[in-house]
């Protein structure tokens, strides 16, 4: 496994709208319901776009071997005495279980505290996703809390585990993967 991340391009879109396809009934249960156009080319080019445009915004996408194999986002920036954001990611269904989320994590940390500066990163889960708060306590993130009907995922409103990561407790060290 080589696993590296980089900023999100529009050149990706062909490639990353394969992938998110390819991927769909993988991330179902983790996601909000997509209209069918959200896994077209012009879908994901419109998305992309508007995230581009963003201050709010960094996304990246994970790369393993040189290939697409997901996404990972610093999302709802916020600046001033805050210097917060929220993470999200996700990994292609083929490539899931092999520590790619776990190390892309731990990469875009390193943007997080080093280049863009920022003070804490807090992400959630659904209860059930396991996999995905592993890869964040792997990460040094803590669970600070449990948020009822948080978002709407595969259709209902789902409670979530809270969980952060504050500049003073960020190791740098890319986690084994496992």
């Amino acid at each position: 496994m080589t696993a590296t991340i980089r900023p999100l391009t529009l050149n990706d879109v062909p490639e990353l709208t394969a992938v998110l396809a390819a991927s769909r009934a993988h991330l179902a249960p983790w996601d909000p319901v997509r209209e069918d156009s959200f896994y077209t080319e012009a879908g994901q080019r419109t998305m992309i776009a508007g995230a581009l445009a963003s201050t709010g915004s960094l996304p990246h996408v994970i790369l393993d071997d040189g290939e697409i194999a997901g996404r990972v986002n610093l999302n709802n920036i916020v600046r001033g005495p805050f210097q917060s954001s929220s993470l999200g990611y996700w990994v292609a269904a083929d490539r899931a279980g092999r520590g790619l989320a776990t190390a892309a994590v731990a990469q875009i940390l390193r943007l997080a505290f080093t280049d863009y500066a920022l003070h804490r990163v807090e992400a959630g889960t659904i209860l059930s996703n396991v996999r995905s708060q592993r890869v964040l306590e792997k990460n040094g993130f803590q669970r600070f809390g449990l948020a009822p009907r948080y978002l709407q995922i595969a259709g209902e409103w789902q409670d979530h585990y809270l969980f952060q990561i504050t500049a003073e407790n960020w190791v740098e060290d890319v986690p084994p993967p496992s």
